[in-house]
């Protein structure tokens, strides 16, 4: 642009600049006075152009991003002394005066350069140019929230691109975990950083409604599903016995007798449990062990033969009670079983009622093998009368009467 080409550093005062022109110019002329003097119209006309060039240059100061200087222009406008200088502004920039105002002499152009920043707000991504120096000073054209989290300082100057910059505004939140509702705002971009904010831990099998990488919105329900795998739980069952006979040549045929009592066995199942929030919802079997083992019955069967049955002797008559003696037995031996059969069981010596009391006289097992009835038959009514009878006899001997007590006190036998 030669002598008004802008000027940057001091500013140099007009006058002098006008005078060193005006000098320049004479001394330029001078050398060739003569052979124009013929040419005095083409002089004035100069002079009247060079005044009228020096009539329409100015003086501008011009701070861009705070770094001060002056430029000289005949420009008109603001944008006309940008261009001057050679500064370039896009539409993010801001400028003052406007692009359009007029300029004179001493006027004041300030320019602050637009930046261009990647922000990520609440996990959405976007470029946002600002005109601040810092990061503060975007976030605050921005109008976001003072409680918002930066990833920068608010202090971090900006440079003129390529800052990167995350903005996470409060939200607020509602967490379902462990049978209780917590709600409240927070700053964290992700669910997983919402999860470690709030102090909840998570083991492997846990679940959550919202994937952990998901970003926060506002109102956003998070529900922690506890799933635990680790228990297991101990049952005890029993083992059934079996049962074998077996043959046993000192017993008679159709005698039987327990040689050996079974014994049912102990089997110990480990299952291990899947539970959601505390309820269980499955088991698997994951081992199993015989803690006892069972004891097999033995039932001896007899296999010798019977010997012909003897007969009975005829029964005695029953003495004529006199007038003073006591209560005496109704007849002989056999008369009074029978007459005791006949009120145990109505006189029938094979009756099973299945209430525990077998035979004419109503033995229990017990009793029947404790006098040794099981030498004739496994069971009362399996036997005769006459070893009924016996037996009845044996059992007499260690107790009496008192065997049959109501019977017994019925025929005024106690």
């Amino acid at each position: 642009m030669g002598l008004l080409s802008a000027q940057f550093g001091a500013p140099i005062p007009r006058a002098r600049t006008l005078a060193t022109i005006w000098v320049s110019m004479l001394s330029a002329f001078s050398k060739r006075w003569l052979k124009l003097a013929g040419k005095a119209s083409v002089m004035t006309a100069l002079v009247l152009g060079l005044v009228a060039f020096v009539g329409t240059n100015k003086d501008v100061a011009l701070t861009v991003d705070n770094q001060a200087s002056s430029v000289t222009t005949f420009g008109g406008t603001v944008a006309e002394a940008l261009e001057t200088a050679d500064v370039e502004v896009s539409a993010h920039d801001e400028v003052q005066p406007a692009l359009s105002a007029p300029v004179d002499d001493g006027t004041r152009i300030t320019v602050h350069t637009a930046k261009e920043v990647q922000v990520e707000l609440n996990g959405a991504e976007r470029v946002v140019h600002t005109t601040g120096s810092t990061v503060g000073d975007m976030v605050d054209e921005m109008g976001v929230s003072e409680q918002a989290q930066l990833s920068e300082p608010a202090t971090m100057v900006l440079a003129s691109s390529g800052d990167y910059v995350e903005i996470s505004t409060p939200k607020t939140v509602h967490i379902l975990a462990d049978g209780q509702k917590q709600s409240g705002e927070t700053t964290a971009t992700t669910v997983d950083q919402l999860l470690d904010e709030s102090n909840i831990k998570l083991d492997d099998d846990d679940r959550v409604s919202v994937s952990g990488d998901a970003p926060i919105i506002d109102n956003m329900a998070v529900k922690i599903t506890r799933v635990d795998k680790s228990a297991k739980d101990t049952v005890e069952e029993a083992i059934p016995f079996e049962s074998v006979t077996e043959e046993d040549a000192g017993l008679y045929e159709g005698q039987r007798e327990v040689a050996q009592a079974g014994q049912a066995g102990t089997l110990v199942k480990t299952y291990s449990l899947v539970r959601i929030d505390g309820e269980e919802v499955g088991r698997k079997l994951v081992s199993e062990e015989v803690s006892i083992k069972p004891v097999t019955q033995k039932i001896a069967v007899g296999t010798k033969e019977r010997p012909e049955p003897k007969p009975e002797p005829e029964p005695k008559p029953e003495p004529e009670p006199s007038s003073d003696s006591g209560t005496t037995l109704p007849g002989p031996a056999g008369g009074v079983w029978q007459a005791l059969a006949e009120c145990e069981s109505g006189g029938n010596w094979s009756v099973n009622t299945g209430n525990g009391y077998y035979g004419g006289l109503q033995f229990s097992q017990s009793s029947w093998m404790g006098a040794g009835g099981g030498k004739y038959a496994p069971l009362p009514h399996q036997a005769s009368p006459s070893e009924q009878i016996a037996t009845a006899e044996v059992l007499k001997q260690s107790g009496g009467w008192g065997h049959w007590p109501s019977c017994a006190s019925k025929l005024g036998l106690l």
